[in-house]
């Protein structure tokens, strides 16, 4: 697969536990010559031992980890691009994300909770339970229409699914209405 350039704006990898983040994240900086972060090194301790002990985590939990999230796409801002995989969960989370950067496109990973929920429980070396899988689910938000949104199954391969998001670049790139129309 060959590299594309000249996106402007910050993608967010956005879902639940499970859905393949970090993988499409990645693949999708590769494949777009931009800087990747995982949202989940951003975490305090104390949040990574609260998921660890099967406890769901609070808005208020959340908010350092947010804003920290958010410094970084300001950051990246000046550099030219940035692919965050964040669960991006709450509509007010996804709003301190995009008021970050207002050219913030999501990319929401599409899942069922049984399959979340067998991915997770075949992990390795992640502090995530499999029993917080349905706190996902009940705490997640759809996206609106005002949201520069790209909405892909997540039970395609990561190859389908990167082609997917790379193919709707030019759709979402100028207007929020245009996100909403291909979903």
């Amino acid at each position: 697969m060959g590299e594309v350039t000249g996106r402007t704006g910050p993608i967010v990898v956005m879902g639940v536990a499970g859905c393949g983040k970090t993988t499409i994240g990645r693949l999708l900086a590769e494949r777009l010559s931009t800087l990747y972060a995982e949202a989940d090194d951003h975490h305090p301790p104390d949040n990574v031992e609260k998921m660890a002990r099967g406890i769901p985590l609070t808005d208020e939990d959340r908010a350092p980890w947010l804003a920290a999230i958010a410094r970084r796409i300001a950051a990246a801002r000046a550099t030219g691009g940035l692919v965050v995989s964040c669960s991006a969960l709450k509509r007010s989370y996804r709003d301190i994300l995009r008021n970050a950067d207002p050219q913030i496109l999501f990319v929401h990973l599409l899942i069922d909770q049984a399959r979340a929920a067998d991915r997770v429980a075949v992990r390795e070396g992640h502090f995530m339970p499999v029993s917080l899988v349905a706190s996902q689910f009940t705490a997640l938000e759809p996206l609106q229409a005002d949201e520069r949104a790209v909405c892909v199954s997540a039970t395609q391969t990561p190859e389908r699914i990167v082609a997917a998001v790379l193919g709707q670049l030019p759709l979402v790139n100028g207007s929020a209405s245009a996100a909403a129309s291909h979903r």
